[in-house]
């Protein structure tokens, strides 16, 4: 059974960096590409980015974080990360991480999720 520890949101500044984590267990994290997702108040929950299995890993993004956000993998500590720059009000929402069906899909693999960690961006 997986399971998914997500922590590193706080309250932020619009333009301010943060960077969140996600300690996954349970599964083989080796074998998974791997992805953040967001879900903001009274929104569904939406892709964020994703990244392939190896270290040198490709990656995908979200048009709406592209070129603010990276996503990265520690696969020895079983660690995904999301550093997030240059923080917009729009980014504020809880985030969780999945695997994900495939790079270049925007669908989550496991049923089961995190408790998420919260990200507010205030002005």
């Amino acid at each position: 059974q997986v399971i998914q520890v997500e922590s590193g949101g706080r309250l932020v500044q619009a333009g301010e960096s943060l960077t969140l984590s996600c300690k996954v267990s349970g599964v083989t994290f080796t074998q998974y590409v791997m992805g953040w997702f967001r879900q903001a108040p009274g929104k569904e929950r939406e892709f964020v980015a994703s990244i392939y299995w190896s270290t040198d890993s490709s990656t995908y993004y979200a048009d709406s974080v592209k070129g603010r956000f990276t996503i990265s993998r520690d696969n020895p500590e079983n660690t995904l990360y999301l550093r997030m720059n240059n923080l917009r009000l729009e980014d504020t929402a809880t985030y969780y991480c999945n695997a994900m069906t495939g790079l270049g899909t925007t669908s989550p693999y496991f049923s089961s999720w995190g408790q998420g960690t919260q990200v507010t961006v205030s002005s």
